[in-house]
């Protein structure tokens, strides 16, 4: 346990944070723990929708590091069994439900990420699929009767839709409350969201109380906004930084970003370490100084330095990185857009390779090809950059 006081664990607490609801709950939790040196059962939950954790979990996985610093006991719960409905939190339309062997391979690098962040002493690694699985047609109806339709309707999410004709599954009705029965089954003391979470922590502390138990409270962290600085940092707005992506990708995303998103991934990111950033003056260090930190965070030193390099050497003398390993394509019959496609590995779509072309976007060599007629030669080496940060040795046989 913590020796520190409830109120300077309540100080710690609090930085960076939104709101805390109730924050006299919490003090009362704190107190309460300290006085009888036991633990705080804190929760998160993600559902493995993605293989990657972003710089946006890593706000909930920072605070939960906190709470682990002050000696309380983490429950880290993977949503393996709420992953196959999808969480509707901010969507417009119905999550494509994922197959139950991706739900587990994305699970598994869940596991191997969180210890980037946290220690593993001390954190349970959850799957809610433990309880669900065993969850009967009594239980469930039980559970829905705790909560009415209208309620759920007044979420500007379901709202919206709802008003606007789009398709609500009724599946998606259950989510808040499966969400909610988490914390019944494991008797959350607090539960840490983002701000846009609120609805369904909320929910949880009345279906805790329904069922006859201590409420927990509601911590919400702020939500960061993906690398365009409109959306909030998500794989499927396709704007995020994976904390396992290689260290070259992480620093040219940080890069890219405007210099007023910069500062505010300074501020959200970096908020008890800014002193780091302070005697920058220039933006273009400070993004460097930036992209080097996280490297170094989720990486280390060395493969921080090299990424600097290779960015200085890449975009600031146009060179060509050396690392890049050679791939061997035979031509075959296929036109221009079905090999950029192959040597890709298909992580562009047709259409978005006819779009990069026609904007002169794809560099082979020393020619940007300009039209869909063009094919490379036989047995030649060629260098090729697409966009800004692709880059690829690819020999035609």
């Amino acid at each position: 346990m913590s020796f520190l006081n409830p109120s300077e664990q309540l100080q710690i607490i609090k930085e960076n944070v939104e709101e805390i609801i109730p924050e006299e709950e919490l003090f009362g939790k704190l107190k309460n723990s300290f006085e009888e040196s036991k633990p705080l059962k804190i929760k998160a939950g993600f559902d493995p929708t993605s293989a990657d954790l972003h710089l946006g979990h890593t706000l909930l996985i920072k605070k939960l590091k906190i709470f682990q610093d002050l000696g309380h006991e983490i429950n880290f719960l993977i949503g393996d069994f709420t992953a196959r409905i999808g969480d509707p939190t901010g969507r417009d339309k119905t999550r494509p439900p994922l197959s139950e062997e991706k739900i587990i391979s994305n699970s598994k690098t869940y596991e191997n990420q969180l210890f980037k962040i946290l220690d593993k002493n001390n954190v349970n690694i959850l799957y809610n699929s433990k309880w669900f699985d065993k969850f009967d047609l009594k239980k469930l109806i039980e559970l829905s009767s705790m909560e009415n339709v209208a309620r759920i309707l007044e979420r500007d999410d379901f709202k919206n839709r709802y008003s606007s004709g789009e398709a609500i599954t009724l599946t998606e009705f259950l989510y808040p409350l499966l969400q909610a029965y988490d914390s019944v089954y494991l008797e959350s003391d607090v539960e840490l969201g983002g701000t846009d979470q609120r609805f369904n922590i909320l929910l949880a502390r009345q279906i805790q109380k329904a069922f006859g138990k201590d409420l927990q409270v509601a911590i919400f962290l702020p939500i960061l906004e993906g690398i365009d600085g409109n959306l909030k940092m998500s794989k499927s707005y396709k704007n995020y930084i994976g904390i396992n992506e290689e260290p070259n990708n992480i620093f040219g995303k940080i890069m890219s970003i405007s210099d007023e998103l910069m500062e505010r991934y300074i501020e959200i990111l970096f908020s008890n370490n800014k002193e780091l950033f302070a005697n920058i003056p220039s933006p273009l260090d400070k993004k460097k100084k930036l992209a080097m930190s996280l490297i170094t965070d989720y990486h280390d030193e060395q493969a921080a330095l090299k990424a600097k390099n290779d960015f200085e050497k890449t975009y600031s003398n146009k060179d060509f990185p050396d690392d890049i390993k050679k791939q061997v394509i035979n031509l075959d019959s296929k036109n221009i857009i079905e090999l950029i496609e192959e040597f890709t590995s298909k992580s562009l779509t047709r259409s978005e390779i006819k779009r990069l072309i026609k904007s002169n976007s794809i560099q082979m060599n020393d020619l940007k090809i300009a039209n869909f007629d063009f094919i490379p030669k036989k047995d030649l080496i060629y260098e090729i950059k697409i966009g800004k940060r692709k880059f690829y040795k690819v020999e035609f046989k």
